[in-house]
This record gives C-alpha cells, sequence and structure tokens, in this order.
C-alpha cells in the first residue's frame, strides 16, 4: 500500500530533527552515568585495597609488655591506630579513618572517601564511600624454612 504524495509533501527532515534532538537527551545522559559509575569503581576498589593494607601494618604492632610478660600476642591499639592513619594518609589522600578496633590479637579498620563526580547531573554532587578491613596477628615459625622437607640429592 502506498502512501499518498500529498501526506509526504514537507515532512522529509523531521525523522533526522526527532533524532537530532532526542539522542543526546538519551545518550549523554548515559554516558555521563557510565563515567560516574566508573570512576566510582575505581575509587572503591583503591579505598579497599588502602584499607586492607592499613589493617595489616597496624596488626603487626604488636604489645610488646604483654608479650613479655604474659606471652600473649596482643595489638598495641595507640600504635595501631597511629599506624593505620599514616598508611591511609600515604596511599589515599582524601581518605580518613573513622575507626581503629582492636580486640586481643585482631584489628578492624573503617575509613571513609568523600567523592566528588566529574559530571553532576545528579542531585547530588558527591557520594561517600565506605570501607572495612580486618586483620590478625598470629605466631610464626622461627626459620622461615624449619618445616620444609630436606632437599633430595640427585647425585
Amino acid at each position: 500500500m502506498a502512501v499518498p504524495q500529498h501526506m509526504t509533501a514537507g515532512k522529509r527532515g523531521q525523522v533526522l530533527t526527532f533524532y537530532a534532538i532526542v539522542l543526546p537527551m538519551v545518550l549523554l545522559p548515559l554516558a555521563a552515568y557510565t563515567v560516574n559509575v566508573a570512576f566510582v569503581s575505581i575509587h572503591a576498589a583503591s579505598l579497599e585495597q588502602a584499607t586492607a593494607q592499613a589493617a595489616e601494618v597496624a596488626a603487626q604492632q604488636l604489645d610488646v609488655g604483654a608479650f613479655r610478660s604474659h606471652s600473649v600476642l596482643k595489638i598495641n591499639a595507640l600504635a595501631a591506630r597511629v599506624v593505620a592513619t599514616h598508611a591511609m594518609s600515604d596511599s589515599e589522600r582524601g581518605a580518613t579513618v573513622e575507626s581503629v578496633l582492636v580486640v586481643g590479637a585482631s584489628v578492624t579498620v573503617s575509613t571513609r572517601e568523600v567523592i566528588r563526580l566529574p559530571f553532576n547531573f545528579l542531585p547530588v554532587p558527591a557520594i561517600i564511600l565506605h570501607a572495612r578491613a580486618s586483620a590478625r596477628i598470629v605466631a610464626g615459625y622461627d626459620n622461615a624454612s624449619s618445616r620444609l622437607p630436606l632437599p633430595i640429592s640427585n647425585f
């Protein structure tokens, strides 16, 4: 079935105009959202890694007095807090340490970071990321190779 000529006269450019107006209204916010999601994901992974490293460093702060007097592995809470804060400031400039919780031989570090979005089309110009990591101090070997099997000779 053919469309009569008088119905299509003067309407040839309407589809092009429609796409020229609608596509930027749909695709540009979608592209901006994609960039924001990638930006936040990169910062979240970096914050989680830095928090885990800070927890590991904090867990290495042995309370020497408790170890010498009672032979108990215990973390020095004050030293753990100082070392975790310093480790976070070295690896993530914008991040802050919210808490360092020490319970015996384990430590939990909680951090936060405010991230400004590169494309501000949402009502919120920035978001807050949170991360938490735990680590424990455990007794190890006196010599790293003390539990390895004896070498086998090829002769």
